[in-house]
């Protein structure tokens, strides 16, 4: 499909000298973060914690669908890839504390690991994700569908009855599938993301190493959350004593 028959949810790609100019105030997602925000007056939590949570979760969700960061994601694959980085790994935890919701878990913890790396894998796989970019529909069934898949994984993870060993295995596979799926587009001999075919120039950067900036931020900067949980989780696990004190 020609970048020309695209239309983004966020806009054209834009070139350095337009970028900072091109903030996104959709009504739907002032809405939505008004909805969040109502949410959790009724059924959050309503400790120091849930409200530090539900503040981060709305100021990134600012960063990803509001601030110049979304136009940027309309040229850039890396961009792109950074804003799944903060829905999946800074979004969909925040919110997973602000709003726990936990009658019980829809899958087994097993089963969400392998529902989120599905949904991971298949927008981040060229048709799919050539399609998000062609349709509005088809955008935000990319969104809720990486958003819901990680906020149902990381409810379960942080879940006080949630075994801390289960919940450290459950983040570590996601390390790894994620970490594979970066190599894969590091080392990829060419470009595989039409959209952005035409699109990178502007920024200094070709196609082929776009993509392979791409393949690096999900490989190591998208751990981090995951690396940082993990060793929570592992604390309480070996010092159980300590974190009851």
């Amino acid at each position: 499909m020609p970048e020309s028959y695209l239309d983004p949810y966020c806009g054209p790609a834009p070139i350095p000298a337009t970028l900072l100019a091109r903030w996104n105030f959709d009504p739907l997602i002032l809405v939505a973060m008004l909805a969040l925000a109502a949410a959790w007056l009724q059924w959050g939590r309503r400790d120091a914690s849930g409200r530090m949570a539900l503040s981060g979760s709305l100021a990134l969700i600012a960063v990803a669908f509001i601030s110049p960061l979304c136009a940027l994601a309309s040229a850039l694959f890396s961009a792109r890839v950074f804003h799944h980085i903060v829905l999946i790994a800074g979004i969909a935890p925040l919110l997973a504390i602000a709003l726990p919701w936990r009658a019980g878990p829809l899958l087994p913890l097993s089963g969400l690991v392998i529902l989120h790396a599905v949904t991971v894998w298949l927008w981040h796989a060229p048709d799919p994700y050539l399609w998000a970019l062609s349709h509005d529909a088809a955008y935000w069934a990319m969104q809720l569908t990486l958003g819901g898949s990680a906020y149902l994984l990381w409810r379960e993870v942080l879940s006080p009855l949630t075994k801390q060993g289960r919940g450290i295995m459950a983040l570590l596979a996601t390390i790894m599938q994620m970490g594979f799926l970066g190599a894969l587009l590091v080392f990829a001999p060419q470009p595989v993301y039409l959209a952005h075919l035409g699109t990178t120039q502007p920024f200094g950067l070709s196609p082929l190493g776009d993509q392979q900036l791409a393949g690096l931020l999900m490989w190591v900067p998208a751990a981090a959350p995951y690396i940082a949980v993990a060793l929570w989780r592992l604390s309480a696990l070996v010092f159980p004593r300590a974190r009851a004190a």
